[in-house]
């Protein structure tokens, strides 16, 4: 579990995130509940090199993108414009997912943001902005999977930036920008993601909190040495495809998401107090699969692994 890190090599300039899992709460989340996630030493990688012959900016996001490039003259209205497409999303003018016309868009918003946070060219020394040059960006997250791919890239290059840029920003101020930049993304900044990427370690959500969870270093689940991430594949259905069909069914069930919250709950405590957390994990996957959200293929293999002895459960929404 960790939180995201910045190096600096002669001209080569390099900022990373972690992504995350959620370990509980999914889909009662939805109905202002606790759930609990962690971060995982998964990365995602932004780095910036000069170009001193070039006239903007360009990108080179592998597994991501073709890349692109930036004019300066696009970049000094770059952000204004997304932001009023993203206001044409409020109104229901705009599907979200046409906010943003490429994928390399969120960290060059992300870039434009933090620039404007600076005074104007000509009135300080301060202002020493790092272009025309290449910004890149390499990932370990498995695009789609409920990872926080979107949070990772932005907190890794506000944290290049802020390097580059000379800035100082407290975490708090971080988390903030993280999860106003990924707004274009999703429609809305996720805690959870911006959580897991800019802090780091063990964090239980409720609504707009945020608290940080005591568990100590030895544990095996802080320490990565009793557990496991499988990755089944990206889900055929999205997180809003799920989250709509178990409000259909369950939206209702008061009962079902307190039985959740007592569930994350016990698993808060469990970690907190260096136990055991199988059986609530077992709990935790009767209710998911209760719901809806946990494919066939996935239940054959959360059986196999308790008939060996240990316990299991998907993190994300799961698929239906």
């Amino acid at each position: 579990m960790t939180t995201n890190e910045f190096t600096s090599v002669s001209n080569y300039k390099s900022a990373r995130a972690p992504c995350k899992l959620i370990l509980s709460g999914e889909h009662a989340v939805v109905y202002v509940f606790f759930y609990v996630s962690v971060s995982i030493d998964i990365y995602t990688d932004v780095w910036f090199t000069p170009v001193h012959r070039s006239e903007g900016l360009r990108t080179a996001f592998e597994n991501l993108s073709r890349g692109h490039f930036y004019p300066f003259d696009i970049l000094n209205g770059f952000k204004q414009s997304l932001d009023k497409r993203f206001d044409a999303f409020l109104q229901g003018e705009l599907p979200v997912q046409k906010i943003m016309q490429r994928p390399d868009d969120l960290a060059v918003y992300t870039m434009t943001s933090l620039l404007q946070m600076l005074p104007v060219p000509g009135r300080s020394s301060r202002l020493r902005l790092p272009v025309p040059g290449q910004l890149s960006s390499r990932s370990e997250l498995p695009l789609g999977a409920g990872m926080g791919s979107s949070a990772a890239v932005i907190a890794a290059t506000i944290v290049l930036y802020e390097h580059l840029l000379d800035l100082d920003q407290s975490l708090e101020d971080r988390f903030e920008r993280v999860r106003f930049c990924e707004r274009l993304q999703h429609g809305k900044g996720s805690f959870t993601d911006a959580a897991a990427a800019v802090f780091g370690g063990m964090n239980m959500v409720r609504g707009e909190q945020v608290e940080k969870l005591p568990v100590a270093e030895d544990h095996p689940f802080r320490n990565g040495t009793s557990w496991y991430w499988v990755l089944h594949g990206t889900p055929e259905a999205s997180t809003g495809e799920c989250v709509a069909a178990v409000r259909r069914k369950h939206g209702n069930d008061s009962a079902l998401w307190r039985e959740f919250e007592t569930c994350t709950l016990d698993l808060k405590n469990s970690l907190e107090r260096g136990g055991d957390p199988s059986d609530t994990l077992k709990q935790n996957h009767n209710l998911l699969a209760h719901i809806g959200v946990v494919p066939e293929a996935s239940k054959r293999f959360i059986n196999a692994v308790e008939e060996a002895g240990g316990a299991a459960k998907i993190s994300g929404a799961g698929s239906i």
